[in-house]
């Protein structure tokens, strides 16, 4: 589950860990208020206003409507207002949000670091993250901090530092002076760092998250280490654990079929493609994606039933794919294991005469366990439905679907 930048800080607080302060706002109003008390707090005239969706590159990317970029730096509450006004409500086009874009609903408005005058600032880059390789926790991070990270990793990868981290043991002292030295600092500035990278290691795991990063990692004048930027995700399988934490989603800024998925506890991803697949199992979506390719078609989605599945999830598949104006034909596939093939056949046909007349050749191919009932029950329905056994013969119907 991903989180604003707002979130992720107020939950970094309570970790010790030290963040750029700021107040999220969602009026133009909220803003104007915010500017005064963080003037009055820290005495700096400037603020800076941050867009808060989820996705990076906000510095770069710019507001479709007027091409005001996702993060600016406010001179006067004049300014912070302007920038207020042209980035709520926009829709924020980055890298990472594609032509699409994402519609603004927050800002952030944030202090100043740059409180104390050029001297000795640094940015730098930190993240943890799980490599499942080694089956160990990661500390990634680089002398090269800031809005051109990824070209540092493309260009230059020899300034990305690893530190691996056995889970049972924690990170070590001995780890965090080691992160702290290579990033070059020294005297009160190292022994920040090296409270900083603890108490941010503690918050990784004491929050579940499956990734932690800080873009950037800042070293103000005065020798503070501080989170300017942060992105957390959570793991949502350990969810159960942190009940408050669920109320953190934003599902505004999720797909809102894959939401709508959720409820009927559909595992559903939108793809690009012109065939909408139905399957239980991962492994056999994964194959029968392939077997789409294969035949001439684009998979149009990930979507798996689960081991249940009947009419009342079908049905709900079904409307979920037809969202999709781009879908030429649905094929499901269905290994009866747990689920017995002549139920989930009942169940498209249930789900068919529910919905009505449904516009695009729908094929299903049924194995295992009662699957010549399943055919019988499909071919006898006197429905548009077309049924296979073999997944050679899918794949032949299929294609005929999309040519």
């Amino acid at each position: 589950m991903n989180l604003h930048e707002f979130q992720a800080k107020e939950l970094l607080k309570k970790f010790n860990v030290p963040v750029q302060e700021g107040i999220a706002c969602g009026t133009v109003h909220e803003a104007e208020d915010a500017y005064r008390q963080i003037k009055t707090q820290f005495g700096s005239p400037f603020a800076v206003v941050k867009a808060q969706i989820h996705a990076g590159g906000r510095g770069k990317g710019k507001i479709k409507e007027n091409g005001t970029n996702g993060v600016k730096v406010g001179k006067s509450l004049d300014e912070v207002v302007d920038f207020a006004q042209k980035i709520l409500g926009g829709t924020l086009v980055t890298l990472q949000t594609g032509p699409a874009g994402k519609v603004v609903h927050k800002i952030l408005v944030a202090q100043d670091m740059y409180y104390d005058g050029p001297a000795e600032r640094k940015e730098f880059y930190l993240s943890i993250l799980l490599d499942r390789s080694k089956g160990q926790n990661v500390v990634m991070y680089s002398t090269e901090g800031g809005m051109n990270i990824e070209e540092v990793a493309h260009n230059t990868p020899e300034k990305i530092f690893k530190e691996w981290v056995h889970p049972a043991g924690g990170l070590q002292p001995f780890q965090a002076r080691k992160i702290a030295f290579n990033l070059g600092l020294s005297g009160e500035s190292f022994k920040n760092c090296v409270k900083f990278v603890t108490n941010l290691y503690n918050a990784y795991v004491g929050l579940d998250c499956s990734m932690l990063e800080i873009n950037p990692l800042f070293k103000a004048s005065d020798d503070k280490i501080v989170a300017v930027d942060c992105k957390m995700n959570l793991d949502e399988n350990a969810l159960m654990r942190h009940p408050d934490l669920s109320a953190l989603r934003d599902i505004s800024e999720e797909d809102p079929t894959e939401v709508e998925a959720g409820k009927y506890n559909l595992n559903f991803v939108k793809l690009d493609g012109n065939v909408g697949c139905m399957v239980n199992g991962a492994g056999l979506a994964m194959a029968t994606m392939d077997m789409i390719k294969l035949s001439g078609g684009e998979p149009a989605n990930f979507l798996d039933v689960g081991g249940t599945a009947n009419a009342q999830t079908v049905e709900a598949g079904f409307k979920i794919i037809l969202k999709d104006p781009a879908v030429k034909a649905i094929l499901i596939n269905i290994f009866g294991g747990i689920v017995r093939c002549d139920r989930v056949a009942q169940g498209v046909i249930d789900a068919y005469k529910n919905m009505g007349n449904i516009n695009v050749p729908i094929i299903v191919r049924l194995q295992g366990t009662n699957a010549e009932e399943a055919k019988k029950l499909i071919d006898e329905s006197g429905l548009k439905v077309q049924s296979a056994i073999l997944l050679s013969e899918a794949a032949d119907l299929v294609k005929k679907a999309v040519a």
